[in-house]
C-alpha cells in the first residue's frame, strides 16, 4: 500500500513508549514526513542519538505509571507546539504465564502500564483536544484484548481494559471531534520478544512496518466530526 503522508506535514503528534518496537518504528516514519514529534519514553537515552538535533522533535522522559510525569508530558508538548494533533499510545509490557503461576507483580505492573498509563495518557491529552474541539487518539491494543489465549491473563485483562476504555472514549469524545480508535493486531515481529525466556517462531508473525503502514494510514485520514 503507498500511503501520501503529505497531510501529516507539521502535524503534532505525541507518542508513547517511542523508544523500541511499534512506537520507535512509527516515529522514524512520521519524522520523515514533516510531522512535529513529541517522543515519550522511560528510556529517553535510546532516542537522543538518532532523533536529538531536531528542532521538530522534542524528547521527554515519560513513565506512563506516573500521573506527574504524564502531566509533564503534556504540559511540555502543548509549552512547545501549541497544540496535540494526536496521540499514539504505544508504550507497553507483557509477561506470559497462567493465572495459578503467574507473578502478582507482573500482574500489577501490566496494569499499571498498558491500562492505568493509557487511562492518563488519553485524559490529560483529551483535554487538550477536547479544548482545541480537534484530536486523534490510537491506542495499541492487542488481540489478546478481545481472545481469551491461555497464559496471557495478566496481559489479556489489561489489554481487554484498554479496548474497553477506548470504546467509551469513543462514545464520550467523538462529538468533541476527537476520533478514537484501537488497533488490535496480533503477534508482531519486533523487539517486544527480546527480554522473553522462550523460543519463538517468528515465521508467521506480523511484520512490524505493516502495522506502521495502518497507523499511517489511520493518520492520514479525513478528519471528521462525530467520526468513531
Amino acid at each position: 500500500m503507498i500511503i501520501d503522508l503529505t497531510p501529516l506535514k507539521n502535524s503534532v503528534i505525541a507518542i508513547t513508549g517511542a523508544s523500541r518496537g511499534i512506537g520507535k518504528a512509527t516515529a522514524e516514519v512520521l519524522e520523515k514526513a514533516g510531522a512535529k514529534l513529541v517522543l515519550g519514553a522511560r528510556s529517553i537515552d535510546l532516542l537522543s542519538s538518532e532523533f536529538s538535533g531536531s528542532e521538530n522533535v522534542l524528547l521527554i522522559p515519560l513513565d506512563v505509571r506516573d500521573e506527574h510525569s504524564v502531566q509533564e508530558f503534556v504540559s511540555q508538548t502543548v509549552e512547545r507546539f501549541g497544540r496535540i494533533d494526536c496521540l499514539i499510545n504505544a508504550a507497553g509490557v507483557g509477561n506470559f504465564a497462567s493465572i495459578l503461576e503467574s507473578d502478582t507483580a507482573d500482574f500489577d505492573d501490566m496494569i499499571a502500564v498498558n491500562l492505568r498509563g493509557t487511562y492518563l495518557t488519553c485524559k490529560y491529552a483529551g483535554r487538550k483536544m477536547k479544548e482545541q474541539q480537534a484530536g486523534q487518539i490510537i491506542n495499541l491494543v492487542s488481540i489478546a484484548g478481545t481472545v481469551a489465549l491461555p497464559g496471557n491473563g495478566a496481559y489479556s485483562s489489561s489489554k481487554f481494559g484498554v479496548y474497553g476504555l477506548t470504546k467509551v472514549l469513543q462514545a464520550e469524545l467523538r462529538r468533541e471531534g476527537i476520533r478514537t480508535t484501537a488497533v488490535l493486531p496480533g503477534s508482531i515481529d519486533n523487539s517486544f520478544w527480546d527480554d522473553k525466556d522462550f523460543d519463538l517462531d517468528k515465521s508467521n508473525m506480523i511484520p512490524q512496518e505493516s502495522i506502521v503502514e495502518h497507523i499511517a494510514y489511520l493518520l492520514c485520514q479525513p478528519k471528521k466530526r462525530c467520526s468513531g
